[in-house]
């Protein structure tokens, strides 16, 4: 196997050439040290220890849970598949000093990965994750086994460093608290449910029900394959889902990932939703509707609808880079109402420093029924009425990473104009972001863990979104000159 390395949401590999029994061991021996050094009396308030619907998790979460438990870590190890956002609020209620989820939530099947989040709940910042990378790598290096190899499943629960656990009623409860079910009652809604085959089974339908949704369920089973695809809620992934939708009648269909960290929407009529829509019509729904209180955070790539209602509002914003640990803290520090990605990940006040798919779908189901069963298109229309019509699109390139080397190069210099329109601002946040004087802006931020650029883009209009897109793509391939030699990117 190869280095160990972290990214924005942990270290993940292709199991059995990247991601392997040994680099497990490494990581969890390295998390074990590193909370140690922390924390000296961290180790009677445990590490909770979860693991998602892909070949092998449980095995992998077995073998973190022992070789914790050979440090002398107590582990509170899930029963079954665990969403991601479901171990935050555990670590949180249980004041435990980290947790570990063994998935690679949205990635292809062939993939796994090991989540850290540290004791506050939230994903692991980029420091910490540095410690434990390069103490990993150093094991691995070593050649020794971590921790004796650790201590056995039947060992370790008969000394009490390992304990079982159902994390499930209580973080339902918790949803039940924060999400208001009674309006969802009263409206009545059908519901179509797609999981993925994740770990939101059992969770999402079961609080739809409860509110008294008439639920169809999609791909609710385990299948570590995920039906031959990656187990992420975007429109190509959810073409049954929509078919389903218009076919039933359906109020809504409701999405998660593998670990049920993101969500996907479709509408009445079968259209999928952008993620970046959806943050604006809650924001104005959480302060208009439920009266609550406080600033939104989004990322750098996310779309600017959400200043433009939090202007409406006349509440703050926070820009942050990419990675839901920075808007996490933010979280923390009860500045929020809500804070979001465009990638689909979200959370509340009040609620985990993580993304929570799962409450993402209640309050979509809350949204439409506080507003009469109402198409969210429809509600999208109503929100530009009042804000202005704000225009989103998000492409990938893969690349060689010389070509992407060579990108970062020509944006030290990023072009004044684009789309016949001045760059009046550059920001470097994470990636390179123009803004444009008319609001539009274009972001292109290569990938810090694979040879990918990603286009970000924005415009009141589809034309001047197009137009904008295009620029972003011949930036891209332009041809870069070096002395005298010009390679075709």
């Amino acid at each position: 196997m190869g280095q160990i390395k972290f990214g924005t949401s942990g270290w993940r590999g292709v199991i059995a050439e990247d991601f392997t029994f040994a680099g497990v061991r490494a990581v969890s021996q390295a998390i074990g040290e590193y909370i140690q050094a922390q924390d000296a009396g961290g180790k009677g308030r445990g590490v909770v220890v979860g693991y998602d619907p892909r070949f092998l998790s449980e095995a992998f979460a077995a073998e973190a849970a022992g070789v914790l438990a050979g440090q002398g870590i107590r582990v509170f190890l899930c029963d079954r598949d665990t969403p991601t956002p479901v171990i935050a609020f555990e670590i949180l209620r249980r004041r435990a000093v980290g947790g570990i989820n063994i998935t690679a939530s949205h990635n292809p099947p062939q993939y796994s990965g090991v989540k850290f989040s540290a004791a506050w709940g939230g994903p692991a910042l980029p420091a910490e994750t540095k410690t434990i990378e390069e103490r990993a790598n150093a094991i691995l290096a070593d050649g020794r086994a971590p921790g004796g190899r650790g201590l056995s499943l039947a060992e370790a629960e008969a000394r009490g460093l390992i304990v079982r656990i159902d994390p499930r009623p209580i973080y339902l409860e918790r949803l039940g608290a924060l999400v208001d079910l009674e309006t969802i009652r009263r409206a009545r809604l059908t519901i179509v449910m797609d999981p993925l085959y994740g770990s939101a089974r059992d969770y999402l339908d079961c609080l739809l029900r409860e509110a008294g949704c008439e639920v169809t369920l999609l791909h609710d089973w385990r299948d570590p394959y995920f039906g031959g695809r990656s187990p992420e809620p975007s429109q190509e992934n959810l073409g049954e889902l929509a078919s389903r939708v218009s076919a039933t009648g359906a109020h809504l269909g409701l999405a998660t990932d593998g670990d049920a960290d993101r969500f996907g929407l479709v509408d009445a009529d079968g259209s999928f939703l952008e993620p970046n829509y959806f943050l604006g019509l809650l924001l104005f729904h959480l302060v208009r509707a439920r009266g609550w209180t406080g600033g939104v955070a989004r990322s750098v790539a996310t779309s600017h609808l959400v200043d433009a209602v939090a202007r409406h509002l006349n509440i703050p914003v926070y820009e942050t880079p990419v990675g839901f640990k920075y808007i996490g803290e933010l979280i923390t520090q009860d500045k929020l109402v809500l804070g979001g990605e465009e990638s689909a990940g979200l959370s509340v006040k009040d609620h985990v420093p993580e993304k929570d798919g799962i409450l993402a779908c209640l309050l979509a189901a809350e949204l439409v029924a506080a507003r009469g069963r109402a198409c969210l298109t429809t509600l999208l229309q109503e929100l530009y009425a009042e804000v202005g019509t704000i225009l989103t699109k998000r492409l990938n390139y893969h690349i060689e990473s010389r070509l992407v080397a060579g990108l970062q190069a020509r944006l030290e210099e990023p072009p004044r104009r684009l789309a016949d329109r001045a760059v009046i601002a550059v920001n470097r946040l994470d990636g390179v972001k123009m803004i444009l004087e008319d609001g539009g802006w274009l972001l292109l931020r290569p990938s810090g863990t694979e040879p990918v650029v990603r286009l970000y883009a924005e415009a009141s209009t589809p034309e001047q979104l197009e137009a904008i897109v295009a620029e972003g793509q011949a930036l891209i391939h332009a041809k870069m000159e070096t002395g005298n030699r010009k390679t075709d990117d």
